[in-house]
């Protein structure tokens, strides 16, 4: 599978970015078709390459000392992941899983400091993205540090309808396959509270369920669940 670079130049981690060097960049890449289920890379595997999504969705979990998973978050497309190097871990902090068919482009670790020292606008672009998602790890542990659950639940299913949604006739449809245990690893519940509330929404008109399915019927509604006192 080969990667043209225009593919990739009109990728916000890429944009300003000098053209030959982006042309080298790519030149060292290794792109991978992922199939629906199959995994990038697993927890404390030794981190070999840094990686960037395509197209697709992933799904990054992480297992704690006591055994329990835990949904870390969704790469989306035009995410730079799996770059444990910028986090000084040898290994693997999570396992990263496409959640429906995807492509990843990888570049070997080895190679991560003459990246971001031979680019410096990608650099400052990498940590931009490590600081944006520093920020989303304080907001869900002050959601789930200060918030009752259905706010919780529902600030998780408006965050994923904004980065993952596509507008459909009734709503707007998360566009990859999203579980009630998902929902509930990432918001710290569980599965049946998490059931307990989707049915109650969907009774109320804010959403519509189905199998691994999850569409938006109502974001104000749901907004306001999320954020009462607004």
């Amino acid at each position: 599978m080969a990667i043209d670079v225009s593919q990739v130049r009109n990728l916000p981690l890429f944009r300003q970015m000098d053209p030959a060097a982006l042309a080298r960049l790519m030149a060292r890449a290794t792109p991978r078709r992922v199939l629906p289920g199959g995994l990038v890379f697993e927890q404390g595997a030794e981190a070999v390459a840094f990686y960037l999504l395509l197209h697709g969705r992933l799904k990054v979990t992480q297992v704690t000392p006591d055994g329990q998973q835990v949904m870390v978050r969704v790469v989306h497309p035009g995410d730079l992941f799996g770059f444990a190097r910028a986090l000084a871990r040898p290994d693997y902090p999570g396992t990263a899983r496409a959640a429906v068919e995807s492509i990843v482009v990888g570049w070997p670790m080895a190679d991560w400091d003459a990246v971001v020292e031979n680019n410096p606008r990608l650099a400052i672009n990498a940590m931009q993205t490590i600081g944006q998602r520093l920020d989303e790890a304080h907001t869900r542990l002050r959601e789930m540090s200060t918030q009752e659950v259905e706010r919780r639940v529902a600030h998780a299913v408006l965050r994923l309808a904004e980065k993952a949604g596509r507008i459909e006739a009734t709503g707007t449809r998360i566009d990859f396959p999203i579980t009630r245990q998902d929902i509930a690893e990432m918001t710290g519940t569980t599965l049946h509270t998490v059931s307990r509330l989707l049915s109650s929404w969907e009774a109320q008109g804010l959403v519509e369920g189905g199998r691994q399915k999850l569409t938006v019927t109502d974001a104000e509604g749901l907004a306001r669940i999320a954020d009462p006192s607004d």
